[in-house]
């Protein structure tokens, strides 16, 4: 039977620990989620615009698919830079500039002319944007303990759900609001109304963020001491195992096979995410608008339930690599599905299919996180964590191009060809996930799985110890 025993300083069962990482989640999650959440919708509303940009302004079919994906060079030349200086200013004051500055340009898109302002905006919005994502990440790892860091990233990740729950109604809906009742077109109406939005996440950053738990006034100085304490130990482990320094971090093999892990799942991310709403909208025979917004709304609310329930529960090395080899193969099956229904003119099974894939990408992004995580810190961590986000992000720019291409060489009314190369590296990155059991152990997942243990007695009287893994 279990013997009674105190919990260590730092343990996740410490109370002072549990309250201090409660408050936080309290505190700051709300705001970072918003953030992320207006992130995401500056990044995707473009789709519901192609057709209207098309018609209206005379963008290209390859022009759209430049600037799709451009965002993601701008985004990846100064992911670095953009995180480095969060290290020196402060996340507060840096996460806000970040959230005011793409506001401007997203709303800047509703004065597209021709092909080449829109191409430039998409890069410029790239630009601007660099750095949020791979901050908040960082700012993550320094606020919460090991244990439930999944926890918080998958919180941090029901943005993409909300943004596309919320966000493709929002987006469908002011396209018609602006096209029936202003002298505006509708997308001028969406891009204008979702980048002021952008602005005033920005101002409420600067109230709502705190830099670090020994600048929060809601902690007190027992939680703040133990919080303290438990990173503290966690930056120890870290910089014992990982890389120390920008140029270690840059040059560790780690950090590049999860970099190239994470490319894999952007490319599905993206190539599933920029072409939802004309998917959709294909299978239905409907024309994109608020029908259109409602149904590809649906995916998202699956996924954020799903997103939520394994990031809660992902506490253990073991559970986090099965679970992840598991999620990466589901999100390339059901991408395989979704193409095979559209080729087949299976509505339904269509969306179901859609469904599971963004299940399965939003459910496994926490857990891809949570390995580099483990093992860099400082600034190692601003540089690792930059390069796996910049390079990684690649893959949105690599998606709408690879998939157009290969529609051209191999055209079908479905584009099946094109959405099944978006499956395919899901697959690599499952066999990637999987093999991090031949890795050496971090010490920070040491400490991960040992932070619940337990000491029990056996029937014969010898002690033994239980972990969840």
């Amino acid at each position: 039977m279990s013997l009674p025993h105190a919990p260590a300083l730092g343990s996740t069962r410490d109370p002072a620990l549990q309250s201090a990482i409660g408050k936080a989640t309290k505190h700051l999650m709300p705001m970072l989620v918003l953030l992320y959440f207006v992130a995401f919708l500056d990044r995707t509303n473009v789709g519901f615009a192609e057709e209207a940009l098309s018609v209206d302004r005379g963008i290209s079919d390859g022009a759209f698919a430049l600037g799709a994906g451009i965002f993601f060079i701008g985004y990846a030349i100064f992911e670095i830079p953009s995180n480095l200086l969060l290290k020196r200013f402060g996340a507060r004051f840096w996460l806000a500039r970040i959230a005011i500055t793409w506001g401007i340009v997203a709303a800047l898109f509703a004065f597209t002319t021709n092909d080449t302002m829109f191409i430039v905006l998409r890069f410029v919005l790239g630009v601007t944007e660099a750095g949020l994502f791979p901050g908040v990440i960082m700012y993550l790892s320094e606020w919460f303990p090991n244990k439930v860091r999944v926890r918080m990233f998958a919180i941090f990740y029901l943005a993409q759900p909300f943004s596309q729950m919320i966000g493709a109604p929002l987006s469908g809906g002011l396209i018609s609001f602006g096209d029936q009742a202003t002298p505006f077109h509708g997308w001028q109406v969406m891009f204008a109304g979702e980048g002021l939005l952008a602005v005033l996440a920005g101002i409420a950053a600067v109230v709502f963020l705190t830099n670090s738990p020994q600048q929060a006034k809601w902690l007190d100085d027992g939680q703040k001491a133990s919080l303290t304490a438990a990173m503290a130990r966690e930056d120890t482990a870290r910089s014992e195992d990982g890389p120390t320094g920008i140029w270690k971090a840059l040059a560790s093999g780690r950090v590049w096979y999860f970099t190239i892990i994470y490319f894999c799942l952007q490319v599905a991310v993206y190539g599933t995410t920029f072409y939802l709403p004309q998917q959709v909208s294909s299978l239905l025979g409907e024309d994109v608008g608020w029908q259109v917004g409602l149904v590809a709304a649906i995916p998202w609310l699956v996924g954020l339930v799903a997103c939520y329930l394994v990031g809660s529960n992902a506490d253990t090395v073991g559970r986090r690599r099965r679970w992840g080899t598991v999620f990466y193969v589901t999100t390339g099956l059901s991408i395989l599905g979704s193409a095979w229904a559209g080729a087949n003119g299976q509505p339904i099974l269509g969306i179901v299919f859609i469904t599971l894939a963004v299940a399965s990408f939003l459910a496994v992004g926490p857990i891809t996180w949570a390995y580099p995580t483990a093992f860099l810190t400082g600034a190692a961590a601003a540089a690792g964590i930059g390069l796996i986000n910049s390079l990684g992000n690649l893959g949105g720019f690599v998606a709408p191009i690879m998939r157009t291409a290969i529609n051209e060489v191999v055209p079908t009314d479905s584009g099946a060809f094109g959405i099944v190369s978006l499956g395919v590296l899901a697959f690599v990155a499952a066999v990637m996930i999987f093999c991090t059991k031949y890795f050496r152990g971090s010490k920070a997942d040491d400490l991960l799985d040992t932070s619940h243990v337990a000491t029990t007695t056996s029937p014969r009287g010898s002690t033994s110890k239980e972990t969840n893994a």
